[in-house]
C-alpha cells in the first residue's frame, strides 16, 4: 500500500516528507532514513501540525519495524517510540498516536524478543488505521463547523491548519475549505503571518492559493484594527492540546487573537479532532509549553543564507505556544460533536 498526501509519501519500505521549512517557494522532499533524521525533522518543523506528526510518526514506526525485522529487539522499537513521543512536548496527538502503536506492541510481543513478521503486520495495520482515521476526522470537523459560517463572511485564522498539518483536508482550514468549495459560500480569509516562523504567510497562504480561496495576508498585530473596521466577522483556529475544561494550546499569538475577538464581540472558534483532547489534563495550567531556540526570533533562515534583524546576542523568550482560556471560546468544533460553554464539561465523555 502507498499513502500520498500533500505533505507525506509513504510505503512500508520508506517515508518521504515535504520539507515545510522550504515552502512556499521550494518544494523539497526528504527521505526519513533513520530515527535521528525523523526526530530532527519534527524538531526543525520540516514536518509539523499536531495531527500530522502523530500520523507520520505512526507510519515511520511501521518503517522501522520493516527495517528491523529479525535484526533488532522489540525493546529497541519501544525505545525508539518513546524518543519520538517527546519530540514536541505540547502536541498531544503525537503521544496519542505513539501510545496506540505501543499498545499493539505490548499486547503481542515480549520486549526481549526479536521483531517478527506478525508484529510488522500489526504495527503497519495500526499505522494505516491511524492515517485513515485522521482523514475521516478532518471531514467530520469540516461538516460540523461549516454551519457557523455564512455567505459573505470574512474570517481570520492563525498559523496553519490545513492539509499540510493533517492527513486530510485540515482542521480550521478544512472547515474553511468545506465552506468555500463544498457549500459554495463566498468568503474571504484574513491570514495572520503567525510570527516568528510565519506558518500563516508561508503555508496557509500557499494552501489557500492552491484552493483558489480569496485571502489577504496580515501581520498578527493588525487583526484588532481590522475588527474595529468591521472587516472580520468570525475567527477560527486549530489546536495542539485541549484540556478537559476547554482551555487549549495553539501556536503563539492565538491567545491575543481570542482576546481581540472577545473585546470586539466576534465569534471565536477552535477546531480539532478528539485526538487533541488530553483526558489527563484538567486545565490549561497543566499544558506543557515548548520553548524554542532564540534564532527563530533573531532572524530568518533562507534557502541559501541567514538574515539577522536583531542584535545577535539579544536575549529572547520564544514560547512556541500559548494557552487560550475556555471563557474566550465561542465553540469547540470537534469531529464527534460541537461543544459550547454550556456543555464543555461533557468533553471528558469523548474518552
Amino acid at each position: 500500500m502507498e499513502i500520498k498526501t500533500l505533505s507525506i509519501d509513504w510505503t512500508p519500505e520508506r517515508l518521504l516528507i515535504l520539507d515545510q521549512t522550504q515552502l512556499p517557494h521550494h518544494s523539497e522532499w526528504i527521505e526519513m532514513k533513520d530515527l535521528e533524521t525523523f526526530i530532527t525533522a519534527i524538531k526543525k518543523l520540516s514536518i509539523r501540525g499536531a495531527p500530522l506528526i502523530g500520523v507520520a510518526s505512526s507510519l515511520f514506526l511501521a518503517n522501522l519495524v520493516q527495517q528491523w525485522q529479525g535484526k533488532r529487539s522489540v525493546a529497541d522499537l519501544i525505545e525508539a517510540a518513546q524518543k519520538m513521543r517527546m519530540a514536541r512536548p505540547t502536541a498531544v496527538n503525537l503521544m496519542v498516536c505513539i501510545d496506540r502503536i505501543l499498545r499493539v506492541i505490548s499486547l503481542h510481543q515480549k520486549s526481549d524478543e526479536k521483531i517478527e513478521l506478525v508484529l510488522k503486520q500489526q504495527v503497519t495495520n495500526e499505522a494505516i488505521n491511524i492515517f485513515q482515521e485522521d482523514v475521516q476526522l478532518c471531514e467530520h470537523i469540516a461538516i460540523n463547523g461549516a454551519k457557523f459560517f455564512a455567505d459573505g463572511d470574512s474570517i481570520v485564522t492563525h498559523c496553519n491548519t490545513g492539509a499540510l498539518a493533517t492527513a486530510g483536508i485540515g482542521t480550521a482550514l478544512g472547515v474553511i475549505k468545506h465552506v468555500a468549495k463544498v457549500e459554495g459560500k463566498k468568503i474571504h480569509v484574513y491570514v495572520d503571518e503567525t510570527r516568528p516562523l510565519l506558518q500563516g504567510a508561508r503555508l496557509t497562504a500557499w494552501e489557500l492559493e492552491k484552493l483558489e480561496i480569496p485571502y489577504t495576508l496580515v501581520s498578527d498585530s493588525m487583526a484588532a484594527f481590522l475588527m474595529k473596521q468591521g472587516k472580520i466577522q468570525k475567527a477560527i483556529v486549530g489546536c495542539d492540546r485541549i484540556a478537559l475544561n476547554g482551555d487549549f494550546a495553539n501556536k503563539i499569538g492565538t491567545y491575543s487573537l481570542a482576546v481581540n475577538c472577545n473585546f470586539h464581540q466576534i465569534p471565536f472558534y477552535v477546531a480539532g479532532p478528539y485526538t487533541t483532547v488530553d483526558f489527563e489534563c484538567v486545565s490549561g495550567a497543566h499544558i506543557p509549553i515548548e520553548e524554542r531556540h532564540s534564532e527563530e526570533v533573531h532572524g530568518v533562515n533562507l534557502k541559501d543564507n541567514r538574515v539577522l534583524w536583531a542584535p545577535k546576542d539579544a536575549k529572547v523568550y520564544n514560547p512556541s505556544f500559548d494557552v487560550t482560556p475556555a471563557e474566550l471560546v465561542t465553540a469547540w468544533i470537534l469531529d464527534r460533536k460541537v461543544f459550547d460553554k454550556n456543555n464543555i464539561s461533557q468533553l471528558k465523555d469523548l474518552r
